[in-house]
Protein backbone atom coordinates (compact mmCIF):
# COMPACT_ATOMS: atom_id res chain seq x y z
CA UNK A 1 0.00 0.00 0.00
CA UNK A 2 3.08 2.46 -0.78
CA UNK A 3 1.14 4.14 -3.72
CA UNK A 4 -2.79 5.67 -2.84
CA UNK A 5 -1.77 9.43 -3.07
CA UNK A 6 -1.63 9.00 -6.90
CA UNK A 7 -4.56 6.76 -7.80
CA UNK A 8 -6.87 10.18 -7.14
CA UNK A 9 -5.75 13.44 -7.61
CA UNK A 10 -4.11 14.79 -4.86
CA UNK A 11 -5.11 18.29 -4.02
CA UNK A 12 -3.22 18.38 -0.88
CA UNK A 13 -0.92 15.99 0.88
CA UNK A 14 0.71 16.51 4.51
CA UNK A 15 4.39 15.94 5.82
CA UNK A 16 4.69 16.67 9.22
CA UNK A 17 7.31 17.45 11.54
CA UNK A 18 8.78 14.02 11.54
CA UNK A 19 8.10 12.05 14.00
CA UNK A 20 11.27 10.33 15.34
CA UNK A 21 11.42 7.10 17.41
CA UNK A 22 14.73 5.77 19.60
CA UNK A 23 16.00 3.40 17.87
CA UNK A 24 15.51 -0.02 19.36
CA UNK A 25 18.03 -3.50 18.93
CA UNK A 26 15.62 -5.61 20.73
CA UNK A 27 16.25 -8.88 20.79
CA UNK A 28 19.42 -8.16 18.75
CA UNK A 29 22.44 -10.19 19.58
CA UNK A 30 24.67 -8.53 17.27
CA UNK A 31 24.01 -4.98 18.84
CA UNK A 32 26.34 -1.88 17.91
CA UNK A 33 26.12 -0.12 20.83
CA UNK A 34 25.95 -0.67 24.75
CA UNK A 35 23.14 -1.99 25.62
CA UNK A 36 19.98 1.28 27.30
CA UNK A 37 18.25 0.60 30.82
CA UNK A 38 14.38 0.10 29.69
CA UNK A 39 12.79 3.19 28.72
CA UNK A 40 16.28 4.90 28.03
CA UNK A 41 17.26 8.16 26.80
CA UNK A 42 19.26 9.35 23.89
CA UNK A 43 23.18 10.07 25.21
CA UNK A 44 22.64 13.59 22.97
CA UNK A 45 19.86 16.42 22.80
CA UNK A 46 17.16 17.16 19.98
CA UNK A 47 17.40 14.70 16.60
CA UNK A 48 20.45 12.50 16.32
CA UNK A 49 21.03 9.01 14.96
CA UNK A 50 19.79 7.49 17.77
CA UNK A 51 16.26 8.05 16.70
CA UNK A 52 14.41 6.40 13.66
CA UNK A 53 12.50 8.61 11.16
CA UNK A 54 8.78 7.58 10.12
CA UNK A 55 7.68 10.00 7.28
CA UNK A 56 3.83 9.51 6.62
CA UNK A 57 2.21 12.04 3.89
CA UNK A 58 -1.22 11.64 4.08
CA UNK A 59 -4.14 13.67 1.84
CA UNK A 60 -7.37 15.04 3.34
CA UNK A 61 -8.98 11.83 2.08
CA UNK A 62 -6.92 10.07 4.18
CA UNK A 63 -5.44 7.89 2.44
CA UNK A 64 -1.77 7.52 4.14
CA UNK A 65 1.32 6.07 3.14
CA UNK A 66 4.06 5.89 5.46
CA UNK A 67 7.83 5.08 5.42
CA UNK A 68 11.10 4.55 7.68
CA UNK A 69 14.11 6.78 6.04
CA UNK A 70 16.14 4.97 8.26
CA UNK A 71 18.11 6.69 11.09
CA UNK A 72 18.85 10.39 11.87
CA UNK A 73 16.96 13.70 10.05
CA UNK A 74 15.30 12.89 7.13
CA UNK A 75 17.48 14.54 4.33
CA UNK A 76 16.23 15.77 0.82
CA UNK A 77 17.30 12.59 -1.07
CA UNK A 78 15.31 10.20 1.15
CA UNK A 79 12.15 12.39 0.37
CA UNK A 80 12.84 12.04 -3.32
CA UNK A 81 13.08 8.42 -2.77
CA UNK A 82 9.73 7.86 -1.00
CA UNK A 83 7.60 10.53 -1.43
CA UNK A 84 7.86 11.44 -5.09
CA UNK A 85 6.77 8.25 -6.42
CA UNK A 86 3.49 8.74 -4.65
CA UNK A 87 2.68 12.20 -5.09
CA UNK A 88 0.51 13.21 -7.84
CA UNK A 89 2.30 16.06 -10.29
CA UNK A 90 -0.41 18.62 -9.29
CA UNK A 91 -0.10 17.78 -5.37
CA UNK A 92 0.27 20.94 -2.91
CA UNK A 93 2.33 19.50 -0.31
CA UNK A 94 2.27 20.96 2.78
CA UNK A 95 5.05 21.03 5.42
CA UNK A 96 6.86 21.90 8.36
CA UNK A 97 9.67 24.53 7.53
CA UNK A 98 12.49 21.80 7.34
CA UNK A 99 14.54 22.47 4.95
CA UNK A 100 14.82 19.29 3.19
CA UNK A 101 11.52 19.47 2.47
CA UNK A 102 11.68 22.70 0.65
CA UNK A 103 14.57 21.30 -1.30
CA UNK A 104 12.48 18.46 -1.89
CA UNK A 105 9.51 20.35 -3.45
CA UNK A 106 12.03 22.89 -5.71
CA UNK A 107 13.91 20.03 -7.42
CA UNK A 108 10.44 17.95 -7.60
CA UNK A 109 8.34 21.07 -9.11
CA UNK A 110 5.56 20.36 -6.31
CA UNK A 111 3.82 23.48 -4.83
CA UNK A 112 4.98 23.68 -1.32
CA UNK A 113 3.52 25.26 1.66
CA UNK A 114 5.35 25.85 5.00
CA UNK A 115 3.30 25.54 8.49
CA UNK A 116 5.84 27.17 11.05
CA UNK A 117 5.35 25.30 13.68
CA UNK A 118 8.32 25.86 15.99
CA UNK A 119 7.06 29.73 16.23
CA UNK A 120 3.57 28.57 17.09
CA UNK A 121 1.66 28.62 14.26
CA UNK A 122 -0.24 25.85 13.30
CA UNK A 123 -2.59 26.22 10.59
CA UNK A 124 -2.77 29.50 7.93
CA UNK A 125 -6.29 28.74 7.02
CA UNK A 126 -6.39 25.32 5.62
CA UNK A 127 -2.98 25.09 5.17
CA UNK A 128 -1.94 22.67 8.17
CA UNK A 129 -0.25 19.17 9.11
CA UNK A 130 -2.87 18.76 11.51
CA UNK A 131 -4.01 15.41 9.64
CA UNK A 132 -0.93 14.13 9.57
CA UNK A 133 -0.34 14.83 13.51
CA UNK A 134 -2.62 13.17 14.69
CA UNK A 135 -1.83 10.35 12.82
CA UNK A 136 1.40 10.23 14.55
CA UNK A 137 0.24 10.68 17.68
CA UNK A 138 -2.10 7.90 17.75
CA UNK A 139 0.50 5.91 16.17
CA UNK A 140 3.22 6.93 19.45
CA UNK A 141 0.15 6.22 22.03
CA UNK A 142 -0.78 2.54 20.51
CA UNK A 143 2.58 1.88 20.03
CA UNK A 144 3.27 2.30 24.13
CA UNK A 145 0.87 -0.67 24.81
CA UNK A 146 3.93 -2.79 22.78
CA UNK A 147 7.11 -1.47 25.80
CA UNK A 148 9.16 -1.32 23.27
CA UNK A 149 9.43 -1.86 19.80
CA UNK A 150 12.53 -3.03 17.71
CA UNK A 151 13.75 -0.61 14.81
CA UNK A 152 13.57 -3.52 12.55
CA UNK A 153 9.77 -4.07 13.11
CA UNK A 154 8.92 -0.21 12.96
CA UNK A 155 7.44 -0.56 9.76
CA UNK A 156 5.53 -3.01 10.44
CA UNK A 157 3.63 -1.17 13.21
CA UNK A 158 3.41 1.53 10.68
CA UNK A 159 1.32 -0.65 8.13
CA UNK A 160 -0.68 -2.31 10.83
CA UNK A 161 -1.46 1.05 12.65
CA UNK A 162 -2.32 2.46 8.49
CA UNK A 163 -5.11 -0.44 8.53
CA UNK A 164 -6.46 0.41 12.07
CA UNK A 165 -6.53 4.21 10.88
CA UNK A 166 -8.54 3.39 8.30
CA UNK A 167 -11.08 1.22 10.17
CA UNK A 168 -11.07 -1.32 7.00
CA UNK A 169 -11.21 -4.18 9.81
CA UNK A 170 -13.57 -3.88 12.47
CA UNK A 171 -14.06 -7.22 13.74
CA UNK A 172 -11.94 -9.95 14.82
CA UNK A 173 -13.55 -11.90 12.13
CA UNK A 174 -12.49 -9.73 9.68
CA UNK A 175 -8.99 -9.79 11.13
CA UNK A 176 -8.96 -13.43 11.13
CA UNK A 177 -10.00 -14.11 7.86
CA UNK A 178 -6.57 -11.54 6.57
CA UNK A 179 -4.45 -13.08 8.05
CA UNK A 180 -5.59 -16.68 7.21
CA UNK A 181 -6.02 -15.10 3.34
CA UNK A 182 -1.89 -13.78 3.84
CA UNK A 183 -0.64 -17.05 5.09
CA UNK A 184 -2.26 -19.19 2.17
CA UNK A 185 -0.92 -16.48 -0.20
CA UNK A 186 3.08 -16.89 1.59
CA UNK A 187 2.24 -20.42 1.84
CA UNK A 188 1.42 -20.87 -2.11
CA UNK A 189 4.07 -18.44 -2.66
CA UNK A 190 6.69 -20.72 -0.54
CA UNK A 191 5.92 -23.61 -2.38
CA UNK A 192 5.78 -21.96 -6.15
CA UNK A 193 9.62 -21.32 -4.94
CA UNK A 194 10.35 -24.78 -3.72
CA UNK A 195 9.16 -25.85 -7.07
CA UNK A 196 11.10 -23.95 -9.43
CA UNK A 197 14.32 -24.61 -7.12
CA UNK A 198 13.41 -28.35 -7.42
CA UNK A 199 13.71 -28.08 -11.19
Amino acid sequence: MRAPLRRRRVVLAETPTTPYHLESQKGSRHMDRPPRKRGGKASRPGISKQFDCILVARDRNRQTCDFVTGRGPVSASQLAQHLRPVLAPDVLLVTDAARSYQAFAQRAGITHETVNVKAGIRARGAIHIQNVNGWHSRFKTWLRRFNGVASRYLANYAGWQRVLDAAVLTTPRQWLGVAVKNLADESGTLRQKNGQQNR
